[in-house]
């Protein structure tokens, strides 16, 4: 999953830039310093590789091609970024198949998400701008300003995270019981950010013209990488506590005859009517008791771990589930 946003992540990113510089040279043409600022905001968040990219994106100037095919190839890798993360966050969550938005549907969510991540961009402008702007005021108001953006920061990264939860995953989610996760990923994106800082102004200094192209390339996979696994992480943790899959069996994954917890029971069930595709079809899932191990040529059971908590009695030798889909 994560492999898939990073795909359309840097699919989506030169022409976002090329969108993003034309737009600026149309609308702030006489103002290039503001130009500067803007562009400089935006690529902040690639501390890796994001000096390299804003040396390098200088050639580009605002035209009426440039627009239409920046406009063109970032909606692309931008709707394929935001299916990407339906799929996962639905995954996630083990929303059934039929269930699941229609392309057209889909792809109207990702326009609104497009809309939300415009809004958070643009706060995160101004924040950039107004620690800039802070440089010229006296020392203990500059020291403030750049205090209050840190959590200001989070705050914002923290509301679009919501928001991407909200509107991408078909199944009713309060946000008062998403906000840890969406909290720890936007302090997680900005622990990754400070690391990448330090270590390109330590570590990396003067290796740029080593590493080329490749390194700009292969820094911004990385690092669109590593922001996907941690958004898939964060709603992976969400959907465990939410739907209480914990504690889980240890064994489960690696054993056929291991004992299964009631998380593992709820999980396996969701697992098998999240592939229902029509809602007339009903899924059933049994769990019955594993057979019994042969240990030198007697009887046993398969040790004393796991829970041994049965969600019903009777039946063929243990516990049954039954999920029925589409009623």
């Amino acid at each position: 999953m994560a492999a898939l946003i990073t795909y359309y992540g840097f699919l989506s990113l030169f022409p976002m830039l090329l969108l993003l510089v034309a737009a600026l040279g149309f609308a702030l043409h006489d103002d290039p310093q503001l130009q500067q600022q803007v562009l400089h905001s935006a690529l902040s968040q690639f501390p890796v590789i994001g000096d390299q990219i804003e040396h390098s994106i200088h050639s580009f100037h605002g035209s009426g091609f440039a627009l239409a095919v920046g406009i063109a190839g970032s909606l692309y890798g931008a709707l394929g970024v935001a299916q990407a993360l339906q799929n996962a966050f639905n995954t996630v969550w083990a929303v059934p198949q039929h269930s699941r938005p229609n392309p057209l549907t889909a792809r109207l969510r990702g326009l609104a998400l497009l809309g939300v991540l415009a809004v958070a961009v643009l706060a995160s402008t101004g924040l950039a701008a107004l620690t800039a702007t802070a440089h010229g005021w006296p020392a203990p108001i500059d020291r403030g300003v750049r205090i209050a953006a840190v959590p200001l920061s989070v705050a914002v990264d923290t509301g679009l995270l919501l928001a991407g939860f909200k509107l991408l995953t078909r199944r009713h989610l309060r946000v008062r019981l998403l906000w840890p996760e969406a909290l720890a990923a936007s302090l997680t994106w900005q622990a990754l950010l400070l690391v990448g800082t330090y270590y390109v102004g330590h570590e990396l200094r003067g290796a740029t013209a080593t590493y080329g192209l490749f390194g700009v390339v292969l820094g911004l996979m990385a690092w669109i990488y590593l922001g996907a696994v941690t958004l898939v992480l964060c709603a992976e943790s969400a959907a465990v506590r939410t739907r209480r899959l914990w504690p889980r069996g240890i064994a489960a994954p690696f054993a056929d005859d291991a004992r299964l917890t009631r998380a593992d029971r709820r999980a396996y069930t969701s697992y098998a009517t999240a592939a229902a595709y029509k809602p007339c079809e009903e899924v059933s899932v049994d769990f019955h008791e594993p057979a019994p191990r042969h240990d030198d040529g007697h009887d046993g059971h398969g040790g004393d771990g796991g829970d041994d908590d049965s969600d019903g009695k009777g039946g063929k030798g243990g516990a049954g589930q039954s999920s029925p889909v589409g009623t």
